[in-house]
């Protein structure tokens, strides 16, 4: 076999379109041109619409359950933040079919208003990644990504669920397509009065209740046999209600909308590809400091982002790929301080992938960042790939990443600070991986090294301001044991990770806060003709809340256990009755806030 039709398998069982028969690659389109490569170096955990409706509370009980990522919430439904490999929330990126969505004034993205369910997928990928993704990118990226099928014809679902606390979940989703033209449209609303008690914590959910809607719409027609115009909005709008803790207590909450639209036109010939993107993405919040006052702060930010992202074959060997982008960044603010600001943002990187033969590859990578007012440094990236044998591969990455000051710590007054630095970070990871028949074993060292980190401190002044404060370095190792068989009628497939997290301010040489050292999380999933169950396990370790290590104040481990059934019946009606926390564990995942205690759930779903 020579080495470009090597190439061409290696590309296709990828989803890649490059050097692969055009009749063949046009079947679906795919928004995220980079993961579909990301996937040839990197390790990437998906998760699939199935996956996810058995975590469908909300992202963050997603993401706790069936990847190594730690997730702070302040109690069911409230602020949730994630936390990659020791890193905090603001070094997480959020991608939103090939785009940076992390909030401008924050700099990282609220999970819990960040629309569960409407993607085709979700793909975790660890790891330094700003040369693709830009800011925030160092600990890892979550990718909510869309696709759109063609010659599929009429397909569509309904989903509901009723559960406890008075939370209710639905979803619909419809799509079409023929030879030319695609249409996917999907809905999902959630509701919840969310007033869960723990005795044993004397603590009542008072006030925190919760909503959101998001809505999903995308389309895609060929203009010609390589040439395809791509449309993909979605709308979201949310409220969270803050808990308080005594009957009388003040009752606050936060309300959030979110805007994007993305228009995308792609080429795709045997050895070129092209695809220029047009987006635009609104962010906006409300506070209220009392439920029944008018709002006393908020934010309105407005993005227009422009991308291409250009790949070639100079030879079946050698692939070149040059992504440009620009961004205008606007924000207005409401009683905090700045009122309309305005940021210009543009990168040049490039990428070069040698494929020495189809059981080795390298990939080496540049960017510079430039970004108004701001220092950026100048990024690189070097990563390998190699099938040594039919049952180990072994892949390397070493990477430099960033991260740009956010417009609350620049402006935000009092406090905002102008001569911020950008947050710097070295990343160095192995991915080892061995095939034994049906098992599947993964072992991913790493390190990371943070220069600038920013940190919000107390001022004499009387508020609190950002400031460049410490170095930070983090190391550890993640590892994932899975199992799959099918039978005759019935399928077993059990998945196992761990983590093991050490993340230390350089100044102190102590753990930093929310940084467990231990995490673990599996799942069991047997089927037989009609019938599916499944257990799902969480173990997470001992975990510091303060920055001097006080173990009176840390989160003690815990153990929770989850457990589903359904049965589909006609291929067209699934019933199903999940129990969460089986155990009746009592955990907190931030200090003072305790999750439910045993739940339960009961849903439907219909294909037509």
């Amino acid at each position: 076999m020579d080495i470009k039709r090597s190439l061409v398998l290696l590309f296709s069982s990828y989803g890649c379109f490059l050097f692969g028969q055009e009749k063949t690659i046009d079947t679906v389109y795919i928004f995220d041109n980079q993961m579909k490569r990301a996937k040839l170096f990197h390790k990437v955990n998906t998760l699939t619409p199935k996956d996810i409706e058995k975590n469908s509370t909300n992202l963050s009980e997603a993401l706790r359950f069936q990847s190594p990522v730690y997730i702070k919430e302040n109690g069911r439904g409230a602020v949730s933040s994630p936390s990659f490999r020791g890193t905090n929330a603001t070094h997480t990126a959020f991608v939103w079919n090939g785009i940076n969505i992390n909030s401008t004034f924050l700099g990282q993205g609220d999970i819990n208003n960040i629309s569960l369910y409407g993607y085709d997928e979700l793909e975790i990928k660890a790891g330094g990644g700003s040369v693709q993704y830009g800011s925030s990118a160092i600990g890892g990226s979550i990718h909510l990504n869309n696709n759109l099928d063609f010659n599929k014809g009429f397909k569509g679902s309904f989903f509901s669920e009723v559960a406890s606390f008075r939370t209710f979940n639905n979803f619909v989703k419809a799509s079409f397509s023929n030879e030319k033209f695609s249409f996917k449209a999907s809905g999902n609303y959630s509701i919840s009065k969310n007033d869960y008690e723990v005795p044993e914590k004397e603590y009542i959910n008072r006030n925190g209740q919760y909503y959101n809607t998001s809505i999903n719409i995308g389309a895609s027609y060929k203009i010609a046999t390589s040439q395809t115009i791509s449309w993909q909005n979605q709308i979201f709008n949310g409220s969270q209600h803050y808990p308080v803790f005594v009957e009388n207590g003040n009752k606050t909450k936060y309300n959030s909308q979110a805007f994007r639209s993305l228009l995308s036109w792609d080429i795709n010939k045997n050895n070129l590809s092209n695809s220029l993107k047009a987006a635009y993405t609104e962010d906006n919040f409300q506070y209220f400091g009392d439920i029944a006052k008018p709002k006393e702060s908020g934010a309105a930010g407005k993005n227009y982002i422009f991308k291409n992202d250009f790949n070639y074959f100079l030879s079946p060997k050698f692939n070149v790929n040059i992504i440009g982008e620009f961004q205008i960044n606007k924000g207005e603010g409401y009683q905090t301080g700045f009122e309309n600001i305005s940021r210009n943002i543009g990168s040049v990187a490039g990428l070069l992938r040698y494929f020495v033969t189809k059981d080795l590859r390298f990939e080496a990578g540049a960017k510079k960042d430039f970004v108004e007012d701001i220092k950026s440094p100048f990024l690189y990236s070097f990563s390998g790939k190699w099938d040594a044998l039919q049952w180990y591969h072994v892949g390397a990455n070493f990477s430099r990443n960033f991260r740009f000051p956010t417009f609350n710590e620049l402006y935000w007054q009092p406090g905002g600070n102008l001569n911020l630095l950008s947050e710097t970070s070295t990343n160095l990871d192995m991915d080892h991986e061995f095939g034994f028949g049906d098992f599947k074993i993964i072992l991913s060292p790493y390190y990371m090294d943070i220069k600038n980190y920013i940190s919000w401190l107390p001022t004499p002044y009387g508020y609190w301001a950002p400031v460049n404060t410490f170095n930070v370095k983090s190391y550890g190792l993640e590892s994932q044991v899975s199992f799959n068989r099918t039978f005759r009628k019935s399928f077993l497939k059990a998945n196992i990770g761990y983590t093991y997290s050490k993340s230390i301010d350089k100044k102190t040489e102590n753990q930093l806060m929310y940084v467990p050292i231990h995490k673990a999380f599996g799942s069991i999933d047997y089927g037989y003709d009609f019938l599916k169950i499944y257990v799902q396990g969480l173990f997470n370790g001992f975990t510091y809340t303060t920055t001097d290590e006080k173990r009176a104040d840390a989160i003690n481990p815990y153990f929770v256990m989850n457990a589903g059934i359904s049965a589909t019946l006609l291929k067209k009606y699934t019933l199903g009755f999940k129990v969460n926390n089986i155990t009746n564990t009592v955990y907190e995942t931030v200090s003072y806030y305790p999750m439910p205690k045993r739940n339960y759930s009961i849903h439907a779903t219909l294909n037509f």
